[in-house]
Parts: C-alpha cells; sequence; structure tokens
C-alpha cells in the first residue's frame, strides 16, 4: 500500500529539513539504501575491475571482465529465487541479505580471478565502510540538511555576518593577543599544515562534541513550548541534533573564515619583514613582497599559518559562546526555534493524520 499524498506531503517536508527520522515507520531497507540503489548499482559494477589485470592483454581482460560480470548477476539472481523474486528482477528492497551480497561477492571477484586475498580484504572493507557512510549520509537526512542550508544560504550568512560583527570587538581582543605573540608565530609558521588542518578538525569535533551535550535541554524546553505529542524518540532527537549542528558549523565558518581573512589582511599591513627577522620566524615555504602606497608589504605561508591557527581557535570560543553567553545563544536559538516549533506542529498533524488514515499501521 502506497503512501497518501496527504501524509506524502509531510513526509517530503521533513526530508528537506534533514529530519527524515520524523517519518514514521521510516526503515532502513525501504528509506536509506532503497534511495541509495543507483549508488550501491555503480560501485558494484565498478568493482568489476577487481577481476582485471594490466598485466593482461585486452582481450582477456575484456573475457575476464564478462566472465565477472556474469557471476555478479548470477548471484544477485540466485538472491532472487532465495527471496522468492523472478530470477532477473530488481531489488526493491535492500535488507541484509542484499547488502551482504553487495560487500562479499564484488570482493570474491580478485580471488576467482587471480587468488587475490589482500584484494578481496579492501574491496570487502570498501564497501562495508561505504554502507556505513551511506546509512549515516541517508539515514539522518545529511544530504537533506546540506541542501536546506544552501537554500537559506543567504538568511545565513546575514545572520552569521550580524553574529560576526556582534563578536567581533571582544573576539579581536581574545585574537589580537595571540596574534603579535612571538611564540604563537614560531609555533604555527614551523608546523606542517597537515597538523594545522588536524588541528581545524579537532576543534570542530570538540566543538560539536560540546553542543551535542548542551542541546538535549535546549530541544526539551522547544519541544514542550511548541506541544509537540508524542515526546520525541531517542533516534529522532539524534537526528534533530545533527541537523542543529551542522547549522551551527556553518555560522562558526563563516565567523571563523572572517575571522581569518581580517588577521591576513592586519598581518600584510603590520607585520614587515623586519619583524619576521627579529622574531627569528621563516616565511615558509612561499612569500611574496610588494608595496602599496610606498610601503612594503609581505604576504607568506607563515602569515596564513598563523592566520588559519587563529581561526580556528577563535571558531572554538565563538562555537561554545553561542550555547554559554546570553547574547550570542539568543541569537542562535532564537532563530531555530521558530522554524522547530513550525516542524514540531507538521509533526503533530502528520501523526494525527497518519492515525487517521492508516488506523491499523498499514
Amino acid at each position: 500500500m502506497g503512501t497518501p499524498p496527504e501524509l506524502a506531503r509531510y513526509e517530503q517536508r521533513f526530508r528537506r529539513a534533514g529530519l527524515p527520522l520524523f517519518i514514521e515507520d521510516f526503515s532502513p531497507t525501504h528509506d536509506i539504501f532503497s534511495r541509495a540503489t543507483p549508488v550501491l548499482v555503480l560501485v558494484f559494477l565498478f568493482e568489476l575491475t577487481g577481476a582485471t589485470s594490466f598485466e593482461w592483454s585486452t582481450k582477456r581482460n575484456l573475457l575476464t571482465a564478462l566472465a565477472g560480470l556474469a557471476i555478479l548477476l548470477t548471484g544477485f539472481g540466485l538472491l532472487n529465487r532465495f527471496r522468492r523474486r523472478p530470477f532477473w528482477s530488481f531489488p526493491t528492497r535492500f535488507g541484509t541479505p542484499e547488502l551482504a551480497v553487495f560487500v562479499l561477492l564484488p570482493a570474491l571477484l580478485p580471488v576467482i580471478t587471480d587468488n587475490q586475498w589482500k584484494q578481496f580484504a579492501g574491496v570487502a572493507i570498501g564497501n562495508l565502510l561505504l554502507v556505513g557512510v551511506i546509512y549515516v549520509v541517508v539515514g539522518y537526512g545529511l544530504i537533506g540538511t546540506t541542501f536546506w542550508g544552501l537554500r537559506r544560504l543567504g538568511t545565513e550568512l546575514a545572520g552569521s555576518v550580524t553574529s560576526l560583527v556582534r563578536a567581533l570587538p571582544l573576539l579581536l581582543v581574545f585574537s589580537l593577543v595571540l596574534f603579535v605573540n612571538t611564540e604563537m608565530w614560531q609555533v604555527f609558521a614551523g608546523m606542517p599544515v597537515e597538523f594545522i588542518a588536524f588541528s581545524a578538525i579537532a576543534f570542530t569535533l570538540l566543538s560539536s562534541l560540546f553542543l551535542m551535550l548542551r542541546l538535549p535541554k535546549e530541544l526539551d524546553e522547544i519541544e514542550l513550548e511548541a506541544g509537540s505529542e508524542p515526546p520525541l524518540s531517542r533516534i529522532q532527537r539524534l537526528n534533530l541534533s545533527v541537523s542543529l549542528v551542522i547549522r551551527q558549523w556553518m555560522q562558526v565558518l563563516v565567523v571563523s573564515t572572517g575571522v581569518g581573512l581580517f588577521f591576513v589582511g592586519f598581518g600584510l599591513l603590520a607585520i614587515s619583514g623586519e619583524i619576521y627577522e627579529s622574531w627569528g620566524v621563516d616565511p615558509g615555504a612561499w612569500s611574496h613582497r610588494f608595496e602599496l602606497l610606498g610601503h612594503p608589504l609581505l604576504i607568506s605561508a607563515a602569515l596564513v599559518k598563523v592566520a588559519v591557527g587563529i581561526a580556528n581557535f577563535t571558531g572554538l570560543y565563538y562555537s561554545i559562546s553561542l550555547m554559554t553567553d546570553a547574547t550570542y545563544r539568543t541569537d542562535f536559538l532564537d532563530n531555530v526555534t521558530t522554524e522547530l516549533r513550525a516542524l514540531f506542529t507538521a509533526r503533530t498533524q502528520y501523526l494525527e493524520l497518519r492515525a487517521r488514515l492508516l488506523p491499523h499501521g498499514e
């Protein structure tokens, strides 16, 4: 039995908001992996290359690829018969047996054709990781949340710029002290780019963890004010928390980028080559000298590294302030509260409508 159009409209709204778990009876079999079928099929066919080898002739590779395709199709055909479907039918659901075939069958091709057990392990582990990524990305609505964020990019940027303007005086006092510190330059200028990228990822994860720990209380209050019934399940709350974390990332990214660009510009004007020498700082892998209004300027890899490093610290500080400082917290939560109330109201209406249209939970 298909979903009635009235319910489908609500469910589409939840998906577009990045909240697919608000849909009752949301199933990995029907709603996650079935939606990812095109990706799974493309990967499945691409892994035919595992049966071939650069050391073989074109004719042998072609015959081997055809044999591998026959093995894959036969494997899925036998699975269809086991699942009481026509041999040549396309699976309409991806349960555990289908996923097991997807993970293991292509991985067996290198073993069958060239006894490559290491390649078998690599393909099987890669397929298993892909299944996990699809489950998280589709199951928790990360694609919907991202597109929702892109649709609201103008509003989000305006809100982030407003937050940046309000936060700038305090952030600059905090950051300027670090920026003109000799040790800060010596540390970041000598740090590999990979370490700076790792620190940015670590700070992002740390701020996200802090937000996830703080959100439950805030969500309880919003849900209570909206009069949402029945209460959200644990998995639905997690879906909502992930969506809010992504929204926070967008604001923090704008603020961090603004601060980083500010310090690149400030350092370009204020930190001359003589200061580099007096501080004992190497400009790094690249540097460019030029003049502006007769004033010598120097931009270097070291300057960019220091600006990015301070932007990372500032982003962490700002993301924590979003939930602890009254001003920032109000700006962040007031914007989402109105939308969440509307979604909670829609969820209540959806459940009431579903109970009328599907009284026995079909």
